[in-house]
């Protein structure tokens, strides 16, 4: 299926900080609350992600970590919590998820083109 270029610019791509990271018991499929600053703009918005078994007992690195996220979708309940953006990753070998973040510091709030 194909999209127009117009239809890509709603996606809301944007780049924030991972300022907390705790684990959610409650999911089956996510299995921790990313809290993320994206800047004065939008500010600290709140993600479920799979983080095991790539990120799981080390959640403190990636606190300070620049990552990518889908800040224009509807929030969405998952569990007891409501995520606010979508975090985005790609799978590694084995189908499990490694966040996506730029090469180098870019401002917070930076949107993606």
């Amino acid at each position: 299926m194909s999209i127009s270029y117009e239809e890509f610019e709603q996606v809301d791509i944007r780049v924030g900080r991972v300022v907390e990271v705790t684990s959610y018991e409650g999911g089956t499929y996510s299995t921790h609350i990313i809290k993320i600053d994206f800047g004065e703009e939008i500010g600290v918005k709140k993600s479920l992600a799979r983080l095991e078994p790539n990120y799981g007992g080390h959640e403190d690195e990636l606190v300070g970590k620049q990552v990518l996220a889908v800040v224009n979708f509807e929030p969405k309940q998952i569990g007891t919590q409501m995520s606010e953006v979508l975090t985005l990753g790609f799978p590694d070998e084995n189908g499990e998820a490694v966040l996506v973040h730029p090469g180098k510091e870019v401002p917070l709030g930076g949107k993606f083109f």
